[in-house]
């Protein structure tokens, strides 16, 4: 990869002037953590402890919609990486992104983002160790060395601050024990599986403790790139995390220093065409998995690493200070052929570059009645992406290059407050009052007779740059929380909350300048009538839930029920379609804020204890579900339609959004001798889902249901265990993503045919219809030493 990104903007504008881009958790074995209602082994849901408000508090008294998985659980369900957990929490889609393999999508109750360029920003915050993930690139975290995970569904603002409006994914590593510890974790399993993770920690003195892990994690393809030989779907990837520990166990002072490395060279994810070519007539390929794309440069590689900075001090034995500092980076050379084939069609070489320095500041006070903290919160992050977009066949060697190099600083100050009226009621106030400036450099630049040379191409530069802009927009927004809670008794909790989310607004990296109305008539586009284009306002969202948590019949019975409704407005849709540029067939960016959106749904998780001592003593059987069921309408979408603001809201759907989402665990474990053993199955369902607000017959899953087994033994002392599990056991085939460039009905998005009965191209000749499936079955074996 080459070490570059801000310096090629004025590079390549000078060469243009002188010439003229399921946890379906297999298993909740015994006491594993059933959605929301338990995350140990050997505790009942009011001892489990979250952090969803920045202080420790059981999971039964917060007036939030929580999912907690503790890592023991995960270990147990054979759980992968962060996007299993989506397959058993409500209302709720994480995936790894189209045409990558780890940057993430992820939509909570409808809200989120699929696009991973520089300038859009998801609607879902990602938390490593309470620091926030700026981009998606690199966040597809695989499972490992983990505490547990929190998924906060609903507005964050609040307490978590930028682009949380529609929830938080909290990923939360383990502490260091105070003893030597040594875990080595194997797993082999069907296409070539092979991980290995070695864990250790050991103390040094009294009050020092050092630690790391490291995990080489391997599998071969689901299938074959036919055209290059590379396998497809295939895993690479070597990381790393390492840790000192000052204090904690019962000191005052707790200081970690963490780091984290990870390198991915898998190969580039092909996408499968879902129709025959147009133009050399490929026919479609028997295997889902199989992809024929071309492009094979730059060559794929994803580098990742950070350091991490966190301090608690407990000041008095009712304030504690807490200091978060954090600077990461991430680097990406991807190529994606949209057409998936060997001819240059629609092909995308990319590279990312992201960067991020952040520092938080909370105090806070638990006294009798009274708990809360006070924050402050410092973000500064650099978003470079670099791609050509080069469409080879419809004339020769058109490329239409872009970089797109986008600036963040965020400022914010935040309180939140919770008052105990008795030991039944209490009120809850909180809010955050947030800067945020965006400011964006973007060149576009076509070419001809090959590549852009920012990718190795022959390509001559044509015209004058489509867009040469560099813009900047503040954006402030102050953003407040409320809660009632009422609790009959310790363990039931009534509550109703109101919160409000917001998301900045910014610049679209794929708009085209030299398209922009001219407005006053004078026949200049004006730099302001450029920004004017270019630019898109901050999405909003307010937020009603009401919610009862509960635990009965002594700890058999837990439950968690939520009912939501939700405004949405200005809400941003990032998009791209083919369009002329000076000309020239190509593509431009179509973000716009469509309108109006309401999302109202219920949310049930449960777990009940069917019994004990059925077949042998200390033997337990359990069944744990998660239920959702979100109605997400758009109740105005106004797309320029033949020069006219135009509704089209009847004829649009919330994207990644299932209607309904469902999942049952059926558990067993008995004691074996002094050892446990554990048996389950989870069953998982998701309705029709639909991947663009356009909805689109080709590239739209049906509902579909997974089902996953697995059985663990965990030796004595928890020395040793076994587990053998399958995933995706009747081998089901489903859409998670993909890429359409066809013309459609601009109003209804219906496709439009040609005489072959097959959809036209809109962008290129053979036609981009292209879909990226979620894994097939696999069955692995994973054993567990510890010393």
């Amino acid at each position: 990869m080459r070490p570059f990104a801000r310096p090629l903007r004025r590079a390549v504008l000078a060469s243009s002037a002188l010439s003229m881009l399921a946890f379906t958790p297999a298993v909740f074995a015994q006491e594993a953590a059933a959605p929301a209602d338990e995350a140990s082994t050997d505790a009942g849901d009011d001892e489990i402890i979250v952090t969803a408000r920045r202080r420790d508090e059981r999971l039964i008294d917060v007036p939030v919609a929580i999912t907690a998985y503790s890592g023991e659980a995960l270990t147990k369900a054979g759980a992968i990486d962060i996007t299993d957990v989506g397959q058993t929490t409500p209302n709720t889609t994480l995936e790894v992104s189209r045409g990558t393999n780890s940057t993430l999508s992820a939509f909570i109750r409808g809200v989120g983002q699929q696009d991973p360029v520089s300038g859009f920003e998801q609607g879902v915050g990602l938390y490593l160790d309470d620091v926030y993930l700026n981009r998606p690139q690199a966040a597809v975290l695989d499972i490992y060395d983990v505490e547990r995970i929190e998924i906060l569904r609903g507005p964050q603002g609040t307490l978590y601050g930028r682009n949380t409006i529609g929830g938080a994914v909290k990923y939360v590593t383990k502490q260091l024990p105070e003893e030597f510890s040594l875990k080595l974790k194997g797993t082999l399993g069907t296409y070539d599986q092979a991980d290995l993770v070695v864990t250790a920690s050991a103390p040094i003195g009294d009050i020092v403790r050092v630690g790391g892990s490291i995990a080489r994690l391997s599998r071969g393809g689901f299938g074959d790139n036919l055209t290059t030989g590379l396998e497809n779907y295939n895993k690479d990837v070597w990381a790393g995390r390492g840790t000192v520990e000052l204090g904690g166990y019962g000191a005052p002072v707790l200081i970690r220093i963490s780091g984290d490395y990870t390198k991915d060279k898998s190969a580039p994810r092909g996408g499968h065409r879902l129709i025959p070519s147009l133009r050399t007539n490929a026919p479609v390929l028997d295997n889902v998995f199989d992809s024929r794309g071309g492009l094979n440069d730059p060559k794929q590689e994803i580098e990742s690493y950070g350091l991490a900075f966190n301090v608690t001090a407990e000041l008095t034995d009712t304030v504690t200070l807490r200091s978060i500092s954090a600077w990461r980076k991430d680097t990406s050379a991807t190529p994606i052929d949209f057409d998936a084939l060997p001819a240059v069609d629609v092909d995308v070489p990319g590279f990312y570059f992201n960067e991020q320095i952040s520092q938080e500041f909370q105090l806070l006070y638990e006294g009798d009645r009274l708990k809360g903290l006070l924050g402050f919160y410092y973000l500064d992050a650099t978003a470079d992406t670099l791609f050509d977009v080069r469409i080879f066949n419809t004339l020769a060697g058109l490329t239409a290059f872009t970089e797109a190099d986008v600036d963040t600083t965020t400022y914010a100050v935040f309180g939140d407050a919770t008052f105990d009226f008795s030991d039944q009621l209490s009120l809850s106030l909180g809010g955050r009052y947030t800067w945020d400036t965006r400011e964006a450099s973007i060149l576009r630049q076509n070419y001809l007779g090959g590549g852009s040379p920012v990718f190795g191409g022959a390509g001559v530069a044509f015209g004058a740059p489509g867009t040469d802009f560099d813009g900047k927009r503040s954006f402030k927004k102050f953003t407040p929380r409320a809660s009632l809670t009422f609790k009959p008794t310790p363990d039931h909790t009534l509550y109703a909350s109101y919160s409000q989310g917001f998301k900045g607004g910014g610049f679209d990296p794929r708009g085209v300048g030299v398209n922009a109305p001219d407005t006053d008539g004078n026949g200049i586009r004006s730099d302001a009538e450029i920004a004017a284009f270019l630019s898109f306002r901050p999405e909003k969202v307010e937020s009603y839930e009401v919610g009862y948590k509960g635990s009965l019949m002594d700890g058999a019975v837990n439950v968690a029920l939520a009912g939501f409704y939700a405004d949405y407005t200005d809400v941003q849709i990032p998009g791209s379609v083919a369009c002329t540029v000076s000309g020239l067939p190509s593509f431009c960016g179509i973000v716009s804020n469509a309108g109006k959106a309401t999302f109202k749904g219920v949310e049930f998780e449960g777990r009940v204890r069917l019994g004990e001592d059925l077949a042998a003593a200390g033997d337990r059987l359990t069944l744990s579900t998660a239920l959702g069921y979100i109605d997400a309408q758009y109740k105005e979408y106004v797309s320029n339609i033949g020069g006219r603001p135009t509704d089209v809201a009847e004829f649009r759907e919330v994207q990644n959004t299932p209607k309904w989402t469902a999942s049952g665990t059926l558990a067993y474990a008995t004691p074996i001798g002094d050892g446990d053993l554990s048996f389950g199955t989870t069953l998982s369902y998701r309705s029709k889902t639909y991947q663009f607000e356009i909805p689109n017959p080709y590239i739209d899953q049906k509902g579909f249901a997974l089902l996953d087994a697995s059985v663990v033994y965990t030796a004595p002392d928890d020395r040793w265990s076994i587990g053998l599990f399958g995933k995706n056991l009747t081998n089901k085939e489903y859409k998670t993503s993909g890429y359409t460039f066809i013309n459609v009905n601009p109003t209804t998005g219906a496709p439009i045919l040609g005489g072959n009965g097959l959809p036209t191209s809109a962008l290129g000749t053979e036609g981009t219809l292209t879909a990226f499936y979620g894994n097939p079955r696999q069955i692995f074996v994973t054993g567990t030493v510890k010393f």
